[in-house]
């Protein structure tokens, strides 16, 4: 299993949320975060934004679906300009629903 954490910017999330549930991948975790990237914020005028906003989604998926979660978020997230995220993959070692107590997604 894989962790894929995804920081889109907020006009994008709801856009990258459809995408992965049209493509399957409906559980996620969405959550507002604020943060700034290697530019260090933005300047406009003669006011400077260290930290903007932005979108975590976190998904836990089997390793053989993370390439197509990577493209979906990817491919929905995507205007081309500096600021449009990053996506960080990590192992899970072990998952439990609360509920059942069942292991695994």
């Amino acid at each position: 299993m894989k962790m894929i954490r995804a920081i889109v910017r907020p006009e994008k999330a709801e856009e990258v949320v459809d995408a992965l549930a049209a493509a399957g991948f409906v559980a996620l975790t969405k959550m507002d975060v604020v943060g700034r990237g290697k530019q260090k914020g933005i300047q406009v005028g003669a006011v400077h934004y260290d930290e903007l906003p932005k979108v975590m989604l976190m998904i836990v998926a089997e390793d053989e679906s993370v390439p197509e979660i990577v493209e979906v978020i990817g491919r929905a997230a995507y205007t081309g300009n500096f600021g449009d995220g990053k996506i960080f993959i990590s192992p899970v070692e072990e998952a439990y629903t609360i509920r059942t107590g069942t292991r695994g997604l």
